[in-house]
C-alpha cells in the first residue's frame, strides 16, 4: 500500500487517482502512524515552503518520514512542493529550514523579463538519468508545471531531469531512497503517470 501524506498542502485526490489508474493501492495518510504499514510513501504539495514545513512539523510527519524513509529505507516520491521541502533552505516569503535530505536552496526562478512567473503549463523534461523514475521513458517526457521556485541542489549528481523555461532548472532528482519530481500529476495527464508508476513502486 502506498501512503499519500495529508499535511494540508496537496491535491491528494488527483495523486490517488493516478495511482489507482495504474492499479496500485494508495491511501491518504492523515496521521504519522499510517506510514508504518506503507510499502511506499508519497509527499505531494501545493503552496508555500514555510507553510509546508510548519504543517509537517505540526502533524508529526517530520519524525515519521525520517524513521520510515531515511532510517527504514522505504521508497519515497515527492511531488512539486514535496520535492522542494527536501532542500536545506527555502527562500519563499522569508528564510525557512527544510527537511535537509538534499543539501541545497529552494529559490525563485531567475526569469528574463519576457517570461512570466509562475511557470504554468506543459513543458519538456529532459531526462538526465535513464534508470529509476524514468526507466524506459526515452530522452524526454512532457509534464505539467505550476511553480515559481525550484531546488538548486549542491550535488548536481542527484539531478535526474531538467526543464528549460528561459533558464534551465531542476525538474526532478533521484537518490538511493527517493525520486522526487517538481512537476504535478493531474487527473488527465497520462504522460506523467508512468513516472508515478516507476517512482512509487
Amino acid at each position: 500500500m502506498i501512503a499519500i501524506i495529508d499535511y494540508g498542502m496537496g491535491n491528494l485526490r488527483s495523486v490517488a487517482n493516478a495511482f489507482e489508474t495504474l492499479g496500485a493501492e494508495a491511501k491518504i495518510a492523515a496521521e504519522p502512524g499510517a506510514l508504518r504499514d506503507a510499502t511506499g510513501i508519497v509527499l505531494p504539495g501545493v503552496g508555500a515552503f514555510g507553510d509546508g514545513m510548519r504543517n509537517l512539523h505540526a502533524r508529526g510527519f517530520v519524525e515519521a518520514l525520517q524513521a520510515e524513509v531515511l532510517d527504514g529505507g522505504k521508497p519515497f516520491l515527492g511531488l512539486c512542493l514535496g520535492l522542494q521541502l527536501l532542500g536545506t533552505t527555502g527562500l519563499e516569503h522569508g528564510t525557512h529550514a527544510g527537511l535537509g535530505w538534499i543539501p541545497g536552496v529552494v529559490d525563485r526562478l531567475p526569469m528574463p523579463p519576457d517570461l512570466r512567473v509562475p511557470h504554468i503549463g506543459w513543458n519538456d523534461v529532459r531526462i538526465v538519468k535513464t534508470d529509476g523514475l524514468y526507466a524506459g521513458l526515452g530522452e524526454k517526457q512532457v509534464c505539467y508545471f505550476v511553480h515559481s521556485y525550484a531546488l538548486r541542489p549542491e550535488d548536481r549528481s542527484v539531478i535526474s531531469g531538467v526543464c528549460d523555461y528561459g533558464i534551465e532548472f531542476v525538474a526532478s532528482i533521484a537518490r538511493e531512497i527517493f525520486t522526487p519530481p517538481n512537476f504535478i500529476l493531474r487527473r488527465a495527464t497520462k504522460p506523467a503517470w508512468p513516472c508515478c508508476a516507476t517512482g512509487g513502486a
